[in-house]
């Protein structure tokens, strides 16, 4: 197990007072079989009432609701975990759905329901066409295509930090040519889907320690990716952005039906129109071991 702690600091900057409408907050992390939390805890300032509750996808969701005007606003979070995933995963895949195309059972199909739906619109089927192109033959090894169309997100697109808010479109990535890593989470998710895949997206951080991975200029920082749900092996994650299978250096916060859904803070204002000022975003990933150092928001 590799003991983590996870420092995540959002701060809002305003040039007068405004008033602070409800913020909507997802800083705690997914406990799995590969992820124990040990502790969790989020500070607002100004001071607000904090609430949790979960919400349909069973993410932690807390409501931060705010009383006096302020020109600041900084989010706190500090999780402990433990991180037990291993790097090389061996999928106990069903025989039902060992080849491409793969058989849901009628509950397995209920039950995904719209994460086995486009989200974004392909009137042209460019999307559909690009993604059979990764399809080998029929019937063809199911592990296999997830694993080529995965690597075939980075092959054809070129990686790019993004700091403004908001996601691609598959089709806008496509014809760009470029896209940051909910880009390209975005693009391998809806791909799948049009192969007959139950996919969703996961938002949460990349552990980094030897600095090597796509999107992570430190040891940590926020990334997403997508996961893929196999008859037998279940959800499968795989990184589009480091083409890797897996969640050996993945910490999930929260699983979506759409990246919209997963963002780590969302809220208002109302004040003049030019009282925002600015948005930091510092993101700590480490070890005990580790010096820490800030990491930025991809």
């Amino acid at each position: 197990m590799i003991p983590l702690t996870i420092r995540h600091r959002t701060t809002y900057r305003y040039r007068r007072p405004v008033s602070l409408g409800p913020h909507r907050l997802m800083l705690r992390p997914r406990e799995s079989r590969d992820v124990r939390l040990i502790s969790s805890a989020v500070t607002v300032t100004p001071a607000a009432t904090v609430t949790w509750a979960q919400d349909v996808f069973g993410n932690a969701v807390a409501t931060a609701s705010f009383q006096a005007p302020s020109d600041r606003l900084v989010i706190d979070s500090v999780a402990e975990l433990q991180l037990d995933a291993v790097a090389w995963p061996v999928f106990n895949i069903a025989a039902s759905a060992i080849c491409h195309p793969l058989s849901y059972s009628d509950d397995e199909w209920t039950d995904l329901g719209a994460l086995t739906l486009q989200h974004y619109p392909d009137p042209a089927g460019r999307l559909r066409n690009w993604a059979r192109g990764f399809v080998s033959g029929t019937p063809t090894d199911t592990l296999a295509l997830l694993k080529d169309l995965s690597a075939g997100v980075p092959a054809n697109i070129r990686y790019q930090s993004r700091d403004d808010e908001g996601t691609q479109s598959p089709i806008e990535t496509l014809n760009r040519g470029w896209g940051s890593c909910r880009d390209f989470a975005v693009l391998f998710v809806e791909a799948a889907r049009t192969l007959g895949f139950g996919a969703r997206l996961v938002s949460g951080y990349l552990y980094d320690p030897g600095q090597d991975r796509i999107g992570s200029p430190d040891a940590g920082t926020t990334h997403a990716w997508g996961e893929i749900f196999v008859p037998g092996a279940g959800w499968i994650t795989f990184d589009p952005t480091n083409n890797s299978v897996g969640s050996f250096n993945l910490i999930p916060v929260a699983v979506a039906r759409d990246i919209h859904q997963a963002m780590p803070v969302a809220g208002s204002f109302i004040g003049m129109t030019d009282a925002f000022e600015d948005l930091v975003v510092e993101v700590q990933v480490t070890a005990q071991s580790d010096d820490r150092r800030p990491g930025r928001l991809d």
